[in-house]
């Protein structure tokens, strides 16, 4: 019997608890720069979501081709837009023009990694199987450890180099929930999403909430 950890219904519920975690987020909002980081753990709500179908496809309810859509909008999300948008949201949060241009590495890191995963994406087929009660997507172009170094100094990097403190502590907890992961079930990463989604989200809504009132920053040189 698959585990309910990993199963259609486990992503919608995850899905339903990460979207009212992101409406929570938003309402604490107080200027349009801090909107794109605000808006991870919706993003991650429809990530859950869409997965969710995949599995309902893997179990034989949808049709082969609607399950390899579901599949590559995942993988669009997962390894295509996110090496680009985690680093842009911090340059955007980031307060002034010098903390951000610290971040411009990781930014050029993000955006060719999220080139390069387009690319592999739109050129070589993924394969969607269960392995290990996880879901398996294998892209022939991507699943290198070479790439797996750039998308996590793309996605972590800066935040460990923010200047906001609760930035710092959502970098490191990015990372060890990645390198956790990729240590236990390395082969299933990119399914991985409901644990660190809901991690991050709760760490991401936290922030928001009790930098109310140090909120919004005065963005020195922000164009």
């Amino acid at each position: 019997m698959r585990d309910v950890c990993f199963s259609a219904a486990a992503n919608f519920t995850g899905s339903a608890v990460l979207g009212t975690i992101g409406v929570l987020t938003f309402t604490k909002v107080k200027h349009r720069r801090e909107l794109l980081f605000a808006s991870l753990p919706t993003l991650f709500a429809v990530h859950q979501f869409i997965e969710g179908f995949v599995w309902l496809g893997l179990d034989g309810v949808l049709s082969p081709a609607v399950t390899h859509n579901m599949g590559a909008a995942f993988m669009l999300y997962a390894q295509g837009l996110l090496p680009f948008l985690m680093p842009l949201s911090v340059v955007l949060f980031e307060p002034n023009m010098k903390s951000r241009r610290r971040m411009v590495p990781f930014l050029v890191v993000g955006a060719l990694t999220t080139l390069y995963m387009l690319w592999a994406l739109a050129a070589y087929p993924t394969q969607i199987y269960v392995r290990g009660n996880s879901i398996v997507y294998m892209n022939p172009a991507t699943n290198f450890t070479a790439v797996a170094v750039f998308y996590v100094i793309a996605t972590c990097g800066s935040l460990l180099f923010s200047k906001v403190k609760d930035m710092v502590i959502f970098g490191v907890a990015n990372v060890t929930i990645l390198l956790v992961v990729m240590a236990v079930k390395r082969y299933a990463f990119t399914s991985l999403w409901c644990a660190y989604a809901a991690v991050a989200s709760v760490i991401i809504l936290t922030y928001f909430w009790k930098s109310k009132d140090l909120r919004p920053f005065r963005y020195l040189g922000a164009m």
